[in-house]
């Protein structure tokens, strides 16, 4: 333990905008997923699962689904913009982020778990990841235009909750979710020991909360993959979207997509 302790960590989180609902998270480390799980609410919950897996001497890359920095009270940050001008083809635009949407007693939890990541484990927040770096550093993604560049998807998967979406093809939909991470076992960096999580059973018949914290659970095995990939690869394979000021979101390049 003490040896793979020190190899770089890649950890995701699918952050809920409250803590009345849960989070996922998930670590890969050498190209293994060692820990996941789709049930954490408290902030501090969600800071000890990180600090239980940071990197020893390596660095470690936090990947977080949900506004990091929200300057403007109302309408929608600069970077959901240009993110939505690219990919609203691909039906993988951004949802509008503002502090009267997102505040909770003056707190936006994005914000929140960046100040905490900093202030108890030197992290960083950063607009990029350099390659193979030995720091810590937390950024913002977002899952559904990852997954389509990724895997050059014509559309996002709907296996999101949606108005007039039914159960059977929600379960489809994961289904399709499902095989595509288990593709990566031999992709570049690779993703392996999933088999469990993956499994072709795992989802039909799910619904209410076991459904949703399979789904908050997949969304951070991506959230973690998307950080070892741009660690892995570089800022040449990835889009910047707005700046560090205000609001950044990253996300994946992939050769394949066009």
């Amino acid at each position: 333990m003490a040896k793979q302790r020190g190899r770089p960590s890649f950890i995701g989180i699918d952050l809920a905008w409250s803590d009345r609902n849960p989070s996922g998270v998930a670590v890969i480390r050498n190209g293994r997923l060692i820990a996941c799980s789709g049930g954490l609410k408290k902030m501090s919950e969600i800071v000890d699962f990180i600090g239980g897996h940071l990197s020893r001497r390596n660095g470690s890359v936090v990947a977080v689904d949900a506004p990091l920095r929200v300057p403007n009270e109302t309408g929608i940050r600069a970077c959901d913009r240009a993110l939505t001008a690219d990919w609203h083809r691909h039906q993988a635009g951004a949802y509008p982020a503002n502090r009267r949407l997102l505040e909770r007693d003056g707190v936006v939890r994005g914000e929140a778990l960046t100040a905490a990541l900093s202030e108890r484990f030197q992290f960083s927040e950063s607009d990029v990841i350099p390659r193979r770096t030995k720091a810590r550093l937390v950024c913002e993604v977002y899952p559904h235009p990852a997954l389509v560049s990724l895997f050059g998807l014509e559309r996002i998967l709907k296996y999101k909750r949606g108005r007039g979406r039914s159960f059977e093809e929600r379960w489809s939909e994961f289904d399709s979710y499902r095989k595509l991470l288990r593709e990566l076992r031999k992709a570049d960096p690779p993703l392996r020991r999933t088999r469990q999580l993956l499994k072709s059973t795992v989802v039909y018949g799910l619904r209410g909360a076991a459904l949703q914290a399979y789904e908050d659970t997949l969304d951070a095995v991506t959230c973690a993959y998307i950080a070892s990939y741009l660690w892995r690869h570089g800022p040449r394979r990835a889009t910047r979207y707005g700046t560090l000021e205000e609001g950044h979101i990253l996300v994946p390049h992939s050769a394949r997509f066009k």
